[in-house]
């Protein structure tokens, strides 16, 4: 197999512009090293939903020291998914939806591009409305409507320059928000610490997985901005690094809110505003926060370019743009925690098990052309890693999750799943081990069918 992407028919055009190409088959701009991608994933990880999750987390193991320990393990394993993700866009130069052709052939991947759009545009559409509702707290509320219009707009001319605006982020807003971040943390630890609440303990492992969950998120979009790295050790410090350690600060500051501030992850937004100049400081995160929505577009248009990649991707981030703000217009935030759990539950274990065949079965070489074929291997493995992950966390979607329960009950004889299994990590380590084990397989068919021709 072969990591070249496509054909190199604009890749003159390529090599004399830095901005992102404008179609699929184009080269891709090698223009970021290891600190421009640090600051671009450190702005990804600095985010308004840090502190929610973060308050979720707290609600989950119902402890301080727990509850950090969880942002810290999660986000750690989190972190290593996404940074063994980011390798895939430097080594083949494709987008990551493009990337997954080496797993599924290039018609197979068309099932989690489609599920990545929707994921993306879901994503896009809570950051917008995360921004409306973070500068209603510190304005109005009749003027929602209005930064949700400019929060689309903004979000949506990143997406149309997306190199432009990495640029953009490592040279201002990375300081502003540094000086931020440390005002609210300055903040909140000045306050006393109280008991945490204990109404909604779950347990140590599910708060892993919601932290872990948080962090996964983003390995479906990791390639789109890697694809442009210098190298690949740059692509995987910079964004599991970068991403990492802002994930664990900003879901600590969550924690650290719920114990000191006594709120809750529906009002811990409002809570940090109320600080002492907090209007301030939340203000500074929410212009950064644009940068989130942004990114959700830009890669839901290079996941769209899995499956129209001659069309000018300008048109398609413009169109997703509107899209995503038309729904933040009509929809409320929804049941974010489920929301997370669905997305852990899916693509834990597909980028678990893209990790495990692109380092260990295919030695680094994915075939990313448009003739790539299907390959049953990574897709049998990737079920086994799905359906761990719901037999330890069902979740409470209605009509799916009775099913897994029941199924649970019958594995485990009735009995509870044991505290100590976390779902994040069970899929993970049966979606790798999985991955080797049918890919070692599939080698040993490929060698017998060339041995007896």
């Amino acid at each position: 197999m072969t990591t070249t992407a496509m054909p190199n028919a604009h890749s003159r055009d390529a090599q004399s512009t830095t901005e992102a190409p404008l179609v699929l088959t184009t080269d891709a701009p090698r223009t970021l090293g290891f600190l421009d991608q640090f600051t671009l994933w450190g702005n990804f990880g600095i985010s308004l939903f840090g502190p929610v999750t973060g308050a979720l987390v707290a609600a989950y193991t119902g402890s301080l020291v727990k509850g950090l320990l969880a942002v810290v393990v999660g986000c750690g394993i989190g972190a290593l998914v996404l940074g063994g993700a980011a390798v895939f866009g430097s080594q083949t130069g494709a987008p990551a939806m493009t990337c997954l052709r080496g797993l599924f052939g290039r018609r197979g991947s068309m099932a989690p591009t489609v599920l990545n759009i929707a994921q993306n545009v879901g994503w896009a559409t809570m950051e917008i409305i995360v921004i409306s509702q973070a500068a209603v707290a510190v304005t109005s509320d009749r003027w929602r409507w209005v930064f949700v219009l400019l929060a689309g707009a903004i979000a949506t001319v990143m997406a149309v320059r997306p190199l432009g605006s990495v640029k953009l982020l490592r040279k201002f807003m990375v300081w502003l928000v540094l000086i931020a971040s440390i005002y609210l943390f300055v903040a909140v630890l000045s306050k006393p610490v109280h008991s945490l609440p204990q109404d909604e303990v779950f347990g140590f492992w599910p708060a892993v997985d919601l932290a872990a969950a948080g962090v996964v998120s983003f390995a479906p979009l990791a390639a789109d901005y890697t694809r442009h790295s210098r190298t690949n050790k740059a692509a995987f410090g910079g964004s599991a690094l970068g991403y990492g350690l802002a994930a664990i600060v900003y879901y600590a500051l969550g924690v650290l809110a719920v114990a000191t501030l006594q709120t809750n992850s529906t009002d811990v937004i409002t809570a940090l505003v109320t600080l002492p100049a907090g209007a301030i400081a939340l203000f500074v995160l929410l212009v950064d926060e644009v940068d989130e929505a942004y990114a959700n577009v830009y890669s839901t248009t290079m996941a769209a370019h899995n499956l129209i990649g001659h069309i000018d991707r300008r048109w398609i981030s413009v169109a997703i743009g509107v899209l995503a703000t038309g729904l933040a217009l009509l929809v409320d935030l929804g049941n974010y925690t489920q929301f997370l759990y669905l997305i852990g539950s899916v693509f834990i274990p597909l980028f678990a098990v893209a990790i495990a065949d692109f380092f260990v079965v295919s030695k680094m070489r994915w075939d990313v052309s448009d003739t790539a074929r299907f390959r049953w291997q990574p897709t049998v493995a990737w079920v086994f890693g799905f359906v761990a992950y719901q037999l330890v966390n069902p979740g409470t979607v209605d009509g799916w999750s009775p099913f897994w329960l029941d199924l649970q009950g019958k594995i485990f004889n009735g009995h509870a799943v044991p505290g100590w299994l976390g779902a994040t990590y069970t899929s993970i380590v049966v979606s790798m081990l999985a991955a080797v084990v049918f890919g070692r397989i599939g080698r040993k068919e490929a060698v017998g069918s060339r041995s007896g021709t």
